[in-house]
């Protein structure tokens, strides 16, 4: 039965028990035959104006709980986009604004479920094409070495050397792997501790010196004065700082300048700024090269462009501390490159 008639029946039913009440009052109040009739038939019609009433106010009741009901047969065959008008009383107006804001985070939920399957998806098909290149040519060297075609021993180390160079890219990507997925996981607890900026940007510095010095590219560093210790966790920020400077190298032309700036842009936060001049980054590569395994130039192989991991672990551990990571870019004007930045917090 549905409610609007229950209502009515339930309006019909009190409306009737009151007339039987004023009919056996009007039987008993001595009245002559005229007046009984004449008070019985105001009594019917007014009863039958309330009831017409009481008709059309149920109208709205109806109308929300019909549009209620029609919006869960929507969710349940999986669209969560429609809404629910807010008509009616204010209790139904009320209901309305939570289902309408259910069927959003719903919504909002499922947008990242797919995401995150398109995610894993690619992620499977990534690596298993990054690990086929390096495993394929192991495969072949150690065939070769097997079957004795090298007999010289030049060539003998070659081959031995290319296996290693190989397996350590192997295990460089699983490494990442293992990283990128404890990050994402929450296995990595947050244990800040008092550290300078100075010594942060001098150990980074150094483990790239080959690089650098192989490329001949001058490093200029502005960094203040008088900068307050950070609350980092020096071996993780140590990554986050290699993976961009690594990027800025392997995009800077030989014998170019990379400008590192430090800043202390609020109570809170000290900003590094990492400014290359390369060819720089398109506005719609900007937008997802944090994304793992992303890649700006398709081209790119691990040999010579990285698996396309360090952006991405960088990103997850700067989110780790609290702080934003991101790019600025403009392919138009060459030779302006890239600024890469985040930011650390103030201990």
């Amino acid at each position: 039965m549905k409610l609007r008639i229950y209502l009515l029946i339930a309006s019909g039913v009190s409306t009737s028990i009151i007339l039987l009440t004023l009919f056996i009052c009007y039987r008993y109040m001595l009245l002559n035959w005229k007046d009984v009739v004449l008070l019985t038939t105001v009594t019917l019609g007014a009863a039958s104006v309330s009831m017409l009433i009481h008709y059309f106010m149920t109208r709205p009741l109806e109308k929300a709980i019909h549009a209620i009901t029609e919006e869960t047969t929507h969710i349940s065959e999986g669209h969560f986009e429609g809404q629910v008008p807010k008509i009616g009383p204010a209790e139904f107006q009320k209901l309305a604004e939570q289902f309408n804001r259910m069927t959003g985070n719903l919504n909002e939920s499922f947008q990242k479920l797919r995401t995150a399957e398109a995610s894993r998806k690619e992620l499977v098909a990534n690596v298993s094409h990054d690990l086929r290149t390096p495993m394929a040519s192991i495969q072949a060297f150690v065939e070769a070495l097997q079957d004795d075609v090298i007999q010289d021993k030049e060539t003998f180390a070659r081959y031995l050397q290319t296996i290693r160079l190989e397996t350590g890219r192997l295990d460089g990507l699983i490494q990442e792997l293992f990283k990128l997925s404890q990050l994402d996981a929450g296995g990595t607890e947050f244990v800040p501790e008092r550290y300078h900026v100075d010594h942060l940007l001098l150990d980074g510095l150094q483990s790239l010196a080959f690089q650098l010095e192989e490329k001949k590219l001058q490093v200029d560093v502005d960094l203040p004065d008088r900068l307050p210790p950070v609350a980092i966790m020096p071996q993780e920020m140590k990554r986050v700082l290699s993976n961009i400077l690594d990027n800025a190298i392997r995009h800077s032309p030989v014998g170019g300048t990379i400008e590192i700036k430090v800043e202390q842009i609020s109570a809170q936060y000290v900003q590094l700024d990492i400014q290359d001049h390369g060819q720089g980054i398109d506005k719609e590569d900007s937008n997802k090269i944090f994304d793992r395994f992303y890649r700006a130039d398709p081209s790119r192989t691990r040999a010579s462009g990285g698996a396309g991991l360090g952006l991405a672990i960088a990103k997850s551990i700067v989110h780790l501390h609290g702080g934003t990571i991101g790019v600025d870019s403009h392919t138009g004007d060459k030779g302006n490159g890239s600024r890469f930045w985040f930011t650390l917090p103030i201990y």
